[in-house]
């Protein structure tokens, strides 16, 4: 069975993603299978050689953005979102679609290609369940389509804190303007917001988090509601044993002993979860919580 693990990026999804993948059950697609995508390698050791290897360290980037030649923890096999695969083998705008990819847009030939990627994958890994990591836009809806039964866990975490993070990242494009990021052009209303904040890049950042919140409440109401699970960063940092078992349950595995064998090895912290207050100016996180204040709400968290 394939599952999703999804977020907006920066928030937290990659931790889930990487300790889901501790359970011996579970299967992936590894970064090196999607630097080898020329192969089309189907990962039949990675949960083997993933299981053996330390936790991931905190704030570790992509390597093209890694301000570190060597790093610890940098060569290994661990998950990936294999956009580098998924776009060769799949759909070619799979990785930077200018909009959320939903059911209408997923083509019988299209259908096709993504049952052969992931069924090819779960057959040689042998995994009860392959659980892919999806960033940015939700891409809920096209998957869903092809795998009714898909299961999507949605990684949230406060936006006040996404948009930091953002700012802090190599990768983030919203320096060239949101006419020219990845995410597509800004809607009327948000676009107005922006010219409102004297074009602020903390607030475009905000404002980009919105609308990929906003996609994500779209999603949920086309996703059968027993196949969706929203879990918060906070919470599962706050509360680890209970959110991961949670999850292992909405995913139909076992807290087995070998899971808690590669679960024990991560040390879980708070002491980065409200660093934007430190690292954005007064005046800029006055800003954020202006344009955030409804989703913040919705989604739980103070202002």
């Amino acid at each position: 069975m394939l599952s999703l693990v999804v977020g907006t990026g920066r928030c937290g999804s990659t931790l889930v993603q990487e300790l889901l993948s501790r359970h011996p059950a579970v299967g992936f697609v590894s970064g090196l299978d999607d630097k080898l995508a020329r192969l089309n390698p189907k990962g039949r050791f990675n949960g083997a050689l993933y299981r053996r290897s330390a936790p991931r360290p905190a704030g570790m980037t992509s390597l093209r953005h890694s301000r570190r030649l060597l790093e610890r923890g940098r060569l290994r096999v661990a998950p990936s979102e294999a956009y580098h695969l998924l776009d060769r083998q799949v759909l070619a705008g799979f990785s930077r679609p200018c909009r959320d990819l939903v059911a209408e847009d997923l083509t019988p030939f299209v259908a096709r290609r993504l049952r052969a990627f992931f069924d090819e994958r779960i057959a040689r890994q042998g995994c009860q369940q392959l659980v892919q990591h999806v960033t940015g836009w939700p891409r809920t809806g096209l998957l869903h389509a092809a795998y009714p039964e898909l299961r999507v866990v949605n990684v949230v975490r406060d936006g006040r804190a996404v948009a930091n993070s953002w700012l802090q990242m190599g990768w983030w494009d919203g320096w060239r303007g949101p006419d020219n990021w990845i995410y597509g052009p800004l809607p009327s209303d948000l676009r107005e917001e922006w010219a409102e904040s004297a074009r602020s890049f903390q607030v475009l950042a905000a404002l980009g988090w919105k609308m990929l919140m906003d996609a994500f409440a779209q999603a949920r109401l086309r996703h059968p509601a027993d196949q969706w699970l929203d879990v918060r960063y906070e919470d599962l940092v706050e509360q680890p044993r209970e959110q991961v078992g949670r999850m292992l349950d909405f995913l139909g595995l076992s807290w087995s002993p070998a899971f808690e064998k590669g679960f024990s090895r991560y040390d879980f912290t708070v002491g980065r979860a409200e660093a934007y207050r430190e690292e954005l100016s007064p005046a800029q996180l006055v800003a954020i919580e202006r344009v955030l204040e409804k989703p913040l709400a919705e989604w739980g968290y103070p202002v």
